[in-house]
């Protein structure tokens, strides 16, 4: 079945506020003279929302929350994986490993030196190969490499389907140590200083992100202000009233309010400068290399995990390719509570891919994040369900589907459309560099810029003559204002669904 949408939608916001004249019968219009001026037309005056609710924040409120900042950038510390886990190249006849990369494939330029690893003397270490797998001990150790003997053989190439001579990629992984009777720990083996590292240092990274000022304006006569039309509108904020200004200045709070949104979530840094970026903004001293922000897409792109299953061709297959997503979350920090914001088409694949199964999932579903309340999950348009251990919120996401914002941009972006987002519910632990300390922060969050003397998470004042009385200028000016940032923390545990 095709669907064709109307081609004369009034789907475009006004670039200007005024009292149109479309407001008012014209008396001397061929249409209306002669009945017009001697009857009373019957005129519907209730402004018609022909777009619904047509606001689409409300996502970040939802699974977030909001912290104040002070400065110029916020910078938060994740902590590495707890296990000792590497890639890297094997030395059949000698039993020789060389580092290459931690298990996530970080090397130097991502902030992990292969001589740096935590591999010790005397760790009992288990080698994976596609020829096979062995365990064996660290008998040697100098800088990247690190000598694995086989457990009852000398090197490899004494153990079965291991190649005599070759050299194969592996993944090694330290499960224990061993140390003979009367010999020291870590550090000294038999009165001997050991080589190579001593201790496990705990590694982290640091991450950053910088608010930006974002900024809106609405102006309007004192004149027209006072003026009035046929129909009665009701603004965002839930004025009512036949002041047409009333509208517009609703219209241009509620535009603002769904820009703070969607630029937490588009967002992007700028990773250089140029002339162009240079003169669009004044001054012209351009941006700087840590210009803009980082979003939740970007995030997720750059240090989370991307899917592109579950796309409602085949019930079976979008199972399958959701126990995918379910095998990556086991990789990563398997948080078991997570929210689910997908378009309406995912949302349909999920509830067909959910009806083939039995009541959701053996054991149903719990409610955890909403204090086990199932009221409250349904009335914040939340269905759940379980798979696995996992439990997960599903709700549609009025941007994904409306055509005026990613919705429209979706229909054409094919491969690069976003379907959804799914993100790990509660907290994490994170170090605070500005305060010193660890503290349990949601995994997402918008931190705004404030003060005791400013706080510019959403600024309106007025200017002018109308409204308050600030210059000589016969106008009300509404000014809007945020600075703001998001902290994506943890991006490993998040899925983008495209």
């Amino acid at each position: 079945m095709a669907l064709t949408p109307g081609t004369n939608l009034n789907s475009v916001a006004a670039p200007q506020a005024v009292t149109l004249a479309s407001n008012y019968i014209d008396f001397t219009d061929t249409n209306t003279a002669g009945w017009a001026q001697q009857y009373l037309p019957d005129l519907m005056e209730k402004e018609a929302e022909v777009f619904g609710p047509r606001t689409i924040s409300g996502f970040l409120s939802q699974v977030g929350a909001e912290e104040s900042m002070t400065s110029d950038q916020v910078i938060w510390s994740e902590q590495g994986r707890l296990h000792l886990s590497y890639t890297g190249t094997v030395v059949h006849n000698t039993s020789v490993v060389t580092i290459l990369a931690d298990i996530d494939g970080n090397v130097d330029a991502d902030g992990f030196d292969p001589t740096d690893h935590g591999i010790r003397l005397n760790d009992q270490v288990l080698v994976s190969v596609a020829e096979g797998t062995y365990k064996g001990i660290c008998t040697a150790h100098s800088g990247d490499t690190v000598t694995i003997a086989p457990y009852g053989a000398e090197n490899m190439n004494d153990l079965a389907a291991f190649t005599a001579g070759a050299t194969s990629n592996c993944t090694v992984l330290v499960y224990g140590s061993e140390f003979n009777k009367g010999v020291g720990g870590q550090g000294t083996y038999g009165g001997v200083t050991a080589s190579g590292p001593k201790t496990v240092t705990p590694k982290f990274k640091s991450f950053t992100n910088k608010p930006i000022i974002m900024k809106d304006y609405y102006e309007i006569s004192g004149s027209d202000v006072s003026q009035i039309g046929w129909v009665e509108i009701a603004g965002e904020e839930g004025q009512n009233g036949y002041l047409w200004y009333l509208k517009a200045e609703g219209d241009t709070r509620a535009r603002f309010t769904d820009y703070m949104e969607m630029a937490m979530l588009e967002a992007e840094k700028i990773v250089s400068t140029s002339v162009a970026v240079d003169t669009v903004f004044s001054g012209g001293a351009g941006l700087g290399t840590n210009a803009g922000t980082e979003g939740l897409f970007a995030a997720i792109t750059d240090r989370g995990n991307v899917t592109t299953g579950v796309t409602g061709v085949n019930a079976s297959t979008d199972l399958a390719e959701f126990d995918a997503i379910l095998a990556e979350f086991d990789s990563q920090g398997a948080i078991e509570e997570n929210m689910m914001f997908v378009n309406r088409a995912t949302s349909l694949a999920m509830d067909d891919m959910l009806a083939s199964m039995n009541s959701y999932g053996a054991g149903g579903t719990s409610y955890g994040v909403f204090d086990n309340s199932e009221d409250m999950a349904l009335n914040l348009g939340f269905s759940g369900f379980r798979r696995g251990s996992y439990d997960f919120y599903k709700s549609d996401m009025r941007y994904l589907n409306d055509k005026a914002t990613r919705g429209g941009i979706n229909d054409r972006a094919g491969s690069a459309a976003i379907r959804g987002v799914i993100i790990p519910a509660g907290t994490s632990n994170v170090y605070d560099q500005a305060l010193g300390k660890n503290l349990k922060r949601p995994f997402l969050h918008v931190r705004y810029r404030a003060s005791k003397t400013d706080n510019r998470k959403m600024k309106t004042w007025v200017t002018g003559s109308v409204g308050a009385q600030t210059s000589a200028l016969d106008a009300m000016q509404i000014h809007y204002l945020s600075e703001r940032c998001l902290v994506t923390q943890g991006a490993n545990n998040f899925m983008l669904m495209k």
